[in-house]
């Protein structure tokens, strides 16, 4: 068990690297579940004293903000902001090379303060500087953009770069670089490169692997072949330059002449781990050879929880920020005041669709939500699969009202395809079943929508979730999911106690015709019946999801499990956090 420090800085043992990080609504330096994640780990290394940095790029020019049309059409336009209002500028550059040029980075820092004052820096670095090519200045401009060239140039600042700048911000001390996600793979050749004082990087790969390794630890998020980072050979050499592609060479992390930025994370990672058991199982048959471990995401519990059940929680439950796990003692809360409380977040929540789209929803309607990332294997529209079924329930006195959420990348045509198909669905259903999608999903929106519905949906095609964390923090406020049986809900459900399961083989890959009549069953027959006629039972439901879920599926839970398992593990020198 971690005890937190108390407000005394410590020299930072952990460097986290992650693409992205989620800090604040008005910061766009996230697009989606990574970025929420790595805002939520740094969060609760604050709260329990972890001696930890976190390093990212700052986006000037952020994901994108999205307008949709009356059809559902997704434009995108800059999402620009002023880093100088929340960061403060680091008088420290650094200078990594780029197609055999040097390219200059600064960082900014944002501080993030625990429960008992403990400080975790996190540094934005920024290539947005006059010395630097008019190109070089825009590579960390935007998130996920930009051709294979430009990625691969962003991944040398994040990796080499973010390596070379703890160095030069004094973190001598760093005993191990957390990489979250393959993107800062490319920090191994900055290490590789410390320990070549003679002779090539090429001759130095074999000799030094395993020192490496003792220093490295990979979190892999990506369950699809597709969705890790490879890059052609020759675009390697151009990029990182003769040197530094031939010691990639010597790592035998070149496949077919391509290299897999997965592949290079696991070769030099002494503790690799998958974001839930089923996914950690995946990984294991994608990456045969690799010892690959199983660590479920979890989220930051007084940053996700709303107002009213902090309230509630602070009068019931005084442990429950230092120490997540009280919340199992939810079970003592009265059925009326998880009530009370829901019917709050329910109402705030209400009080912005309004102000958003003009389209009033009622109270007491039982209100699904369904935000993510729009992509076809998220499959937000399975729900519409028979619209006259979602018609005949509401005529028949169990109506409901479903709120949407999320973008979808510039250059997934599929996922903004979906959008439209739900606003025809919505078009279709007008007079019978209040459908609405809510522009620009941001931290904000996503935690009034996570507390406010009364049954948060997932249908993702398995095996393709991760792990997913939207459910998680619903759970936190008393919300329970009806979701497929995928990435962390395996572990998470309770049929008819923390919610409801869509199908019930976590093992089968998906079947969207048996999937979509068991959802429609459980609304009709299960959770609509009981949501309108047995009110108890159903806020009963909502108080075991915090007591069961969310005392479990939480970042400070997920933190203590890295500190035991990652970075104390054997061969490595104790990391004491305390």
């Amino acid at each position: 068990m971690i005890e937190p420090t108390g407000a005394s800085e410590r020299p930072i043992s952990v460097a986290y690297f992650s693409m992205e990080v989620a800090l604040d609504p008005a910061m766009p330096t996230y697009s989606g579940g990574l970025g929420v994640l790595a805002g939520d780990m740094l969060r609760a290394a604050a709260d329990l004293g972890v001696p930890m940095a976190g390093i990212t790029l700052l986006h000037r020019k952020g994901y994108f903000r999205q307008e949709l049309d009356a059809e559902g059409q997704q434009r995108e336009s800059p999402a620009l902001w002023s880093p100088e209002q929340f960061l403060t500028l680091l008088p420290a550059r650094v200078s990594v090379r780029i197609e055999d040029r040097p390219v200059a980075v600064q960082a900014w820092q944002y501080t993030i303060r625990g429960l008992n004052g403990h400080a975790v820096p996190v540094y934005f670095l920024d290539t947005a500087i006059d010395s630097n090519s008019p190109w070089d200045q825009t590579l960390t401009d935007h998130l996920y953009g930009g051709d294979a060239r430009y990625r691969l140039a962003q991944e040398v600042v994040l990796g080499i770069g973010g390596m070379l700048m703890l160095r030069a911000l004094g973190h001598d001390a760093v005993r191990t670089y957390h990489m979250n996600e393959g993107h800062s793979a490319l920090l191994v050749l900055g290490l590789l490169r410390d320990l070549a004082w003679s002779g090539g990087l090429k001759d130095v790969v074999r000799a030094a692997t395993d020192r490496i390794r003792q220093q490295c630890v990979f979190t892999t998020h990506t369950p699809v072949p597709a969705g890790h980072d490879q890059f052609p050979e020759e675009l390697v050499r151009q990029v990182l330059g003769p040197a530094l592609g031939e010691a990639i060479a010597a790592s035998e992390c070149c496949l077919q002449r391509t290299l897999n930025m997965t592949y290079l994370a696991l070769y030099f990672s002494r503790y690799v781990n998958g974001v839930a058991m089923r996914h950690g199982e995946i990984s294991r048959s994608m990456f045969p050879g690799y010892p690959i471990n199983s660590i479920t995401n979890g989220v930051h519990a007084p940053t996700w929880t709303t107002e009213p059940f902090q309230q509630l929680f602070d009068r019931r439950i005084p442990e429950w920020r230092r120490d997540n796990l009280y919340l199992r003692y939810a079970v003592s809360i009265p059925l009326a005041e998880i009530q009370h409380a829901h019917q709050e977040a329910k109402r705030r929540l209400l009080e912005e669709v309004e102000r958003l789209s003009q389209v009033r929803l009622d109270p007491h309607t039982l209100t699904i939500g369904f935000a993510r990332r729009a992509t076809p294997y998220k499959r937000a529209d399975l729900l519409f699969t028979d619209p006259e079924r979602l018609r005949r329930m509401a005529r028949r006195g169990l109506p409901l009202q479903i709120i949407y959420g999320g973008k979808a990348h510039p250059k997934d045509e599929g996922g903004k395809a979906l959008i439209r198909r739900i606003f025809a669905a919505a078009a279709n259903l007008r007079g019978d079943v209040p459908v609405v999608y809510l522009p620009e999903y941001d931290l904000r929106l996503a935690k009034l929508m996570c507390a406010g519905v009364d049954v948060w949906l997932n249908t993702p095609q398995k095996p393709q979730e991760a792990s997913g964390t939207s459910g998680m923090k619903a759970a936190l406020n008393g919300v329970p999911s009806l979701s497929i049986l995928d990435g962390w809900w395996i572990e998470g459900h309770q049929e008819g106690v923390t919610g409801w399961s869509i199908d019930d083989a976590p093992e089968a890959t998906s079947d969207a015709t048996v999937e979509a009549q068991s959802l429609y069953n459980k609304l009709e027959f299960v959770i609509a019946p009981m949501f309108y006629r047995q009110p108890l039972a159903f806020a009963q439901i909502c108080r075991s999801a915090i007591a069961l879920n969310g005392s479990f599926f939480n970042a400070n839970r997920m933190l203590q499990q890295y500190v035991q398992n990652a970075y104390n593990s054997r061969n490595n020198r104790p990391l004491t956090p305390a």
